[in-house]
């Protein structure tokens, strides 16, 4: 639009992709936002797409006084840069034209922890500031993202009625909630990334156990996980997964997914969400296991390398034994039941953490609505989410989603497939870090007993630890090296 009004509802700081379509977002839903960026060509090429996206109420400024004075009061700023240096870099550069009152709203994956200190500084200057996870990449921030905003519940209630026009629409409301205190909304972004690292490891294992033993073609897996993706499975990433298998290459034969390099990258919310898990000593394998992958992922060379080495030393591929004779039908809906079952625990994980952190912090985390604001605009986004609501509406000190009656009746059906899953593809030399992690999370947190007791005698033995005992209560504390020569020598006297 040429003519400013009079104020703009609302600012947006940094114009990469993500803050450029976040900013159209708001615009198309009516609010007048003002939009500026430190690289002025930026601010151009956001206010040519108001123009030609329907000529919508957005305005450019090129400097920060300017965009600062250009919004009604109290303001609110969002602000989308590079996480780090750059965002204490732009609160500096806007807080110098603020007043008391006035709102920043930090929409990158951030460090909690520099959320709180963050919040820390501005309310030293009477300003308001909230730390906001933004899920659903570049397409979920121009047509509906899920949000994740903590931090000042003033600064929320002040933009609330934008926050719910902008964010993706399910059929219980909008996916925005406020979460809670201090740095909770970032936390709870970063977890969403670490289940989401999870599902796309399941997914990859899946891919390669239908690939490798069942020997599928990419037209076969574009149909199955289409398919999937009709039934409980469905969900963002189970879908674009259909898609991903249904493109060809267009400079060589063949489908592009196979001429991808397997390097996967990341960007540290992963390894941030399993640091946390240890920090609470909250296990989350699974999530775990695809960040481990994803490390060894980027040991190409070493990788062929080893594969080499092994050869040499006289490996032999086991596979071609493994699949000769094999029930594909069977192998996939197997496969389907495994992937199903491991995602389940992948979820868990999460929201244990996020119960866990929750506690330490006081910040009284909803998980049941939680899992509702996932269920749309997110990478995460999928079906089953809606059946984690009810369970945590169902019992809100749910100890654990496997134990819920409903999901701990379908980890019962689904275990059999899971097993046969994990145990063919151990016979097959593939791995599949993910599902058998999730597999042994689910055989670890059922059994009533597990063979601690030994790793308590060991600790007991080499560093007097003492250790409890079944049958009576206190601390016990035995010399077993002395007992043991002791019985040894009565044995032997016997013998």
């Amino acid at each position: 639009m040429e003519a400013s009004p009079a104020l703009s509802r609302i600012g947006l700081a940094g114009l990469a992709v993500m803050g450029q379509n976040l900013a159209l977002n708001i615009a198309e839903k009516g609010f007048p936002i003002s939009v500026y960026n430190r690289t002025t060509s930026k601010v151009d090429e956001t206010v040519d797409r108001a123009h030609n996206e329907g000529n919508l109420p957005l305005f450019g400024q090129y400097n920060p006084r300017d965009f600062v004075l250009s919004i009604q009061r109290p303001r609110s700023v969002i602000i989308l840069v590079k996480a780090g240096a750059p965002v204490d870099q732009t609160i500096a550069a806007l807080s110098a034209h603020m007043e008391p009152g006035d709102a920043i709203i930090d929409g990158g994956n951030e460090w909690y922890e520099n959320t709180e200190r963050r919040i820390a500084e501005a309310t030293g200057r009477g300003l308001l500031y909230l730390g906001m996870g933004v899920s659903g990449g570049e397409e979920g921030a121009r047509h509906g993202p899920s949000l994740m905003p903590g931090g000042s519940h003033q600064a929320y209630t002040n933009v609330q009625d934008i926050l719910h026009k902008v964010a993706a629409q399910v059929q219980d409301g909008p996916c925005v909630t406020y979460i809670g205190e201090g740095g909770s909304g970032n936390f709870v972004k970063m977890v969403h990334n670490g289940i989401e690292y999870g599902d796309m490891q399941l997914i990859s294992e899946a891919y390669d156990v239908l690939k490798n033993v069942g020997g599928l073609s990419n037209e076969e897996l574009g149909e199955i996980f289409a398919e999937w993706n009709k039934g409980e499975l469905e969900s963002f990433l189970i879908e674009i997964t259909a898609d991903i298998f249904k493109v060809r290459d267009d400079l060589a034969d063949g489908f592009l997914v196979d001429k991808l390099l397997d390097k996967t990258g990341m960007k540290g919310t992963g390894k941030w969400t399993v640091q946390q898990a240890a920090e609470l000593s909250v296990a989350a394998p699974t999530i775990a296991a695809s960040l481990d992958c994803r490390y060894l992922s980027g040991l190409k060379e070493e990788r062929e390398k080893a594969e080499e080495a092994l050869k040499q030393a006289g490996f032999k591929e086991e596979i071609g034994s493994v699949t000769s004779g094999i029930d594909k039908k069977r192998l996939i809906d197997d496969v389907r039941q495994a992937l199903y079952a491991s995602k389940i625990c992948s979820y868990a994980q999460g929201m244990n953490l996020l119960r866990a952190k929750s506690v330490e912090k006081g910040w009284g985390l909803n998980l049941g609505e939680l899992a509702r604001i996932w269920k749309g605009g997110c990478i995460i986004r999928a079906v089953f989410l809606d059946r984690i609501k009810t369970a945590y509406q169902r019992n809100q000190s749910l100890p654990n989603l496997i134990v819920d009656p409903d999901f701990a009746k379908e980890m019962v059906q689904r275990q059999a497939a899971w097993r046969r899953v994990v145990g063919l593809a151990v016979s097959a030399g593939i791995s599949t870090p993910g599902m058998c992690a999730s597999l042994s999370y689910f055989d670890t947190y059922r059994r009533g007993r597990l063979p601690a007791n030994l790793v308590q005698a060991q600790r007991d033995l080499f560093g007097a630890h003492t250790y409890e005992r079944v049958d009576r209560p206190g601390a016990f504390h035995t010399e077993w090296t002395k007992l043991a020569q002791k019985s040894g020598s009565s044995v032997g006297a016997l013998n």
